[in-house]
């Protein structure tokens, strides 16, 4: 166990097994999970991990409690991998009382039977006197499911934030912000941003809203380091982040199935560099998993689509980016499309129908085509695109 503050310790592990983050999100730097406990006058676990990560989990709580009973659980958010472990808690621990709001506890029920006597359910602004400590719980709803909450420690001045200032990424030693170099987590905080959190940006306002003027000295979140020197880093990253504001820069991402649509990328990455654009990250959808590219995406304004035509759309791959875009929903962009095809436009189309339902405008209203393969009066029509993308993106 690992001391955060006074009676408050970290009871978290690292998984370096899990492929896939919900099945969905590649993990090549594992996840950690965490897990709290406050060993006050009374005792208090905050969250648990996901079920089987850590196999000395149980035993390393009755060391923290050291003989003590487990009086209180609570569940700031019911999603298993920091729930999952709830009905082995209650085995080992049956007189522990569940504390969670009343949309937590909705949930509950489709995972766990809790007896009645082992329910208190807490409202917004909700008090748990543990002794020295004091809880103060603060909903969050759609932060990222309807039933978040934080939990605010009054005495440490600790935000146990669940979701929110989250990552990717194992705890490789380094537990707290002044123990690592944060720019090896910075990219994964922004992946977990992007991909998990991206979708709820305004929910996220609500939730700095509501916290406006608290003081908060340590923000423990449910995954990634602890933030105990510096918690104003990651709270302006997420001011940032949810206010959609970006960098100067392009990420442009195509499928191609033959290479000429890549080509036509290089080609407007080229024009880009040439008029003094630096940043440009270039992504082949079919061979970049969409939670990179839609890392960039949340990180740079620009941003330019293509696609070959396929099936008389645009191709698979593109049209899974295309969908994560749409559900994260990133604001500001300036945006751009391109296609190329043998007989029919029907990739670039696509892709401006996407744009439409979006309601994102396309810099010159139309996409820039080729046919077959690019010749020199197709690269021609980027010069001017180009032109026009510079001139928008320096707005």
């Amino acid at each position: 166990m690992i001391r955060i503050s006074n009676k408050v310790f970290y009871l978290g592990t690292n998984d370096r097994k899990k492929f896939l983050f919900e099945n969905n999100w590649p993990l090549p730097n594992g996840v950690a999970y965490n897990s709290y406990i406050i060993a006050d006058e009374h005792t208090a676990l905050i969250d648990t991990l996901e079920y089987g990560s850590n196999p000395d989990y149980l035993s390393d709580i009755d060391a923290c409690l050291g003989g003590r009973p487990l009086e209180y659980l609570i569940v700031n958010h019911m999603e298993p991998d920091h729930s999952s472990m709830i009905g082995e808690v209650l085995r080992r621990y049956p007189q522990v009382r569940i504390v969670a709001n009343s949309k937590t506890f909705k949930i509950l029920e489709s995972y766990y039977p809790v007896p009645s006597e082992n329910i208190l359910q807490v409202g917004d602004g909700s008090r748990l006197e543990l002794g020295h400590h004091s809880l103060l719980f603060v909903l969050t709803p759609w932060v990222h499911w309807p039933e978040t909450m934080m939990t605010y420690d009054t005495a440490d001045r600790i935000l146990f934030s669940c979701d929110a200032f989250g990552s990717f990424g194992t705890l490789d030693g380094g537990v707290f912000d002044d123990e690592v170099n944060f720019s090896f987590y910075e990219d994964e905080m922004r992946r977990y941003y992007s991909n998990i959190v991206g979708k709820w940006s305004g929910m996220v306002r609500k939730a700095f809203k509501k916290l406006e003027g608290v003081p908060v000295d340590i923000i423990c979140p449910s995954h990634g380091i602890i933030w105990r020197t510096d918690p104003g880093k990651v709270l302006s990253l997420y001011d940032k982040w949810s206010r959609y504001e970006s960098e100067k820069g392009v990420v442009i991402a195509f499928a191609s199935m033959y290479g000429n649509t890549e080509k036509f990328a290089d080609s407007i990455a080229r024009a880009l560099a040439v008029r003094g654009i630096k940043d440009i990250r270039v992504h082949d959808a079919s061979r970049t998993h969409a939670s990179f590219i839609l890392s960039d995406i949340w990180k740079y304004k620009g941003l330019i689509l293509g696609s070959c035509a396929y099936n008389t759309g645009m191709h698979p791959m593109m049209q899974l980016l295309v969908h994560e875009i749409s559900v994260s929903a990133p604001s500001g962009k300036v945006l751009g499309i391109f296609g190329g095809s043998s007989w029919n436009a029907s990739g670039s189309k696509a892709l401006m129908e996407f744009a439409a339902g979006a309601g994102m405008p396309v810099v010159g209203n139309a996409p820039i085509e080729f046919l077959g393969r690019p010749y020199p009066e197709d690269i021609g029509k980027i010069e001017a695109f180009a032109d026009k993308f510079a001139e928008e993106l320096g707005k």
